[in-house]
């Protein structure tokens, strides 16, 4: 009989997709393990194959879909021996999913100023006597959608503008409209109140009727690093251990070891000696490379050290797994491989999830230090900013200059106490302050 093809779940946070590109064309056969489609998840574009084999009867979603649905039918597969007419009924397919667009016009408006002509807009309701009525976009979709007469309703937002509260409850019409004289009254009124806790996007927008702005559609990788951010400062009990560190003996050591690995192609960055500094320092404090769970505390037997890496409109954060095993040279080519692929979104699933401690090194934008932002299920990020000439006074008690580089150790409390969190920031200090021992 014939079976639907359902949006997979290319990843563990994915909810919906983006159906980039179709590899097949209605009427091909298939088989297993063949490449039927091209799906945008929320962190990469990853191909979708066959798991059975038969004959593409028909696409249910068009290419560039957006938001379709884990699990929704997205094409219809016939086994041998049937035929299109075994589908009866079958849906349409379904049209993408067209993103806002900025217009050209509107667009250099928004950056500065421009002579392009502004995009029209769509003609706003009047009373009966010719006034205009001012209306959210959303109170005329719903009032439309009601049948409601926007000239009935009296609106309680800025200048009198008729908002969703307005027309949400409105089953019949509340008021008369005001006289055009008093509409005309109105328009000048006031600037818009301060935003209220919890404001929908369209009580945003109205803080900003009559500036110039440019709307910018979030894309799956942003709605994911807003949902999950959120979840993480609101839910995780954070706090913070800060610590300086001397640089001086690592940049040395690190300056004589790509000395000597030159000639094999192999230049060592100091954030390899950091990813090793606390895959270490996770072994030497086994306690502290754990996760939280929900109702328990998963406790890690290897380093698996996640690293952030910036990319158009979002980070992903690959995990170098077993980093306690690695050399400093395999640590290096892993992560630029990681990296590279990250910024094309190649990276497969597999690859950006797990590990109990993350890495976010803005030091080489310039950054002194900065607080990061724990991304569950972690234990403990570390935050690493630039190393920079200070003043220091030795424990002979003489001033000199050395290079320290702040750092800041974000802990999750229900992973970690404050003790543990102590020990774990010492050995990365530790580590990173005499270089040879991680070799030992």
């Amino acid at each position: 009989m014939p079976m639907e093809i359902l949006m997979p779940a290319l990843s563990p946070t994915m909810e919906e997709g983006r159906l980039a590109k179709w590899l097949v064309k209605e009427g091909d056969t298939v088989s297993s393990g063949d490449l039927l489609a091209e799906i945008e998840t929320d962190k990469a574009t990853i191909e979708f194959e066959a798991v059975d084999e038969g004959t593409i009867a028909k696409l249910l979603v068009a290419e560039g879909t957006e938001g379709v649905k884990v699990n929704t039918a997205i094409a219809v597969l016939l086994d041998d021996g049937e035929s299109v007419e075994d589908l009866g009924e079958t849906a349409e397919p379904k049209a993408p999913k067209a993103a806002p667009a900025a217009d050209a016009g509107k667009e250099a408006a928004a950056i500065g100023g421009s002579d392009a002509p502004a995009p029209p807009a769509a003609a706003a309701p009047k009373t009966p006597d010719g006034a205009r009525i001012f209306a959210s976009p959303l109170a005329r979709r719903i009032a439309a959608e009601k049948g409601l007469d926007l000239a009935t309703i009296k609106g309680s937002g800025p200048r009198g503008r008729i908002v969703k509260a307005d027309v949400a409850d409105a089953s019949t019409p509340v008021a008369k409209p005001a006289p055009a004289e008093t509409v005309e009254k109105q328009a000048p009124a006031a600037a818009s109140p301060a935003l209220p806790a919890g404001s929908d996007a369209d009580a945003v927008m109205r803080l900003y009727e009559g500036r110039r702005f440019e709307e910018i559609p979030l894309d799956g990788m942003r709605k994911t690093i807003a949902a999950r951010l959120t979840e993480a400062k609101q839910t995780i009990p954070h706090f913070y251990l800060r610590r300086d560190i001397r640089l001086d003996a690592l940049l040395k050591f690190r300056a004589d070891l790509n000395a000597q690995l030159e000639s094999r192609g192999v230049k060592l960055s100091v954030n390899d000696f950091i990813i090793k500094a606390c895959a270490l320092a996770l072994q030497t404090v086994p306690d502290a490379n754990a996760v939280w769970a929900k109702d328990r505390i998963l406790r890690l037997a290897p380093s698996d050290v996640a690293v952030a890496v910036a990319i158009e409109g979002g980070l992903f954060t690959p995990v170098l797994k077993d980093a306690e095993m690695k050399s400093l040279s395999a640590l290096s080519a892993e992560m630029k491989d990681l990296a590279s692929r990250a910024r094309d979104r190649k990276l497969a699933p597999q690859e950006y999830t797990g590990g109990t401690f993350a890495i976010s090194n803005l030091g080489m934008f310039g950054i002194d230090n900065f607080d990061a932002v724990i991304n569950p299920p972690h234990g403990a990020i570390l935050a690493v900013g630039a190393g920079v000439k200070k003043p220091v006074v030795g424990t002979d008690g003489e001033l000199s200059v050395a290079t320290v580089m702040s750092v800041t150790l974000s802990v999750d409390h229900r992973v970690i106490d404050g003790a543990l969190g102590a020990r774990l920031l010492q050995a990365i200090v530790d580590n990173l302050e005499n270089p040879m021992v991680m070799l030992a």
